[in-house]
């Protein structure tokens, strides 16, 4: 696994605004991407996200790990290509979908959540190391 692209500060800030959603892209096994909305966290140079097993993206990030990402607001964005990397630890997990639920919801909306959807499911978290981060400014 290569080493993430150092996110510059202009970036970091723009990803770590709690308003925003990523659009993951994967690679279906017929070679069509896909793509679905998914929350994440900036840890480092990487972003983490989380999954219910047995949707597929995941599947496609288990068989070919490579990705892109695209977050954004209005004309500004930052677009993201690398490879992911899937953390195998189920607890971990459990607590990677409570930080996020933390942080794209209200406290009382998000412990709920966590206690009567998350904890029963099978969850898997993926870091997705970027080796491509294009920021577009739409009017700087």
């Amino acid at each position: 696994m290569k080493m993430a692209k150092e996110l510059d500060p202009r970036v970091r800030g723009f990803l770590e605004a709690s308003d925003r959603y990523a659009v993951l892209a994967t690679i279906d096994s017929d070679g069509r991407p896909l793509q679905a909305v998914v929350w994440y966290l900036v840890q480092g140079d990487s972003l983490l996200v989380n999954s219910l097993e047995g949707r597929r993206w995941p599947a496609n990030l288990r068989r070919d790990p490579r990705f892109g990402v695209t977050v954004e607001d209005g004309m500004d964005y930052v677009a993201l290509r690398g490879e992911a990397e899937v953390l195998h630890d189920p607890e971990q997990a459990q607590e990677d979908i409570a930080a996020m639920a933390r942080r794209y919801r209200p406290p009382e909306i998000a412990e709920r959540m966590i206690e009567h959807r998350f904890r029963p499911q099978r969850r898997v978290s993926f870091r997705l190391h970027p080796s491509v981060v294009t920021p577009h400014w739409g009017i700087d």
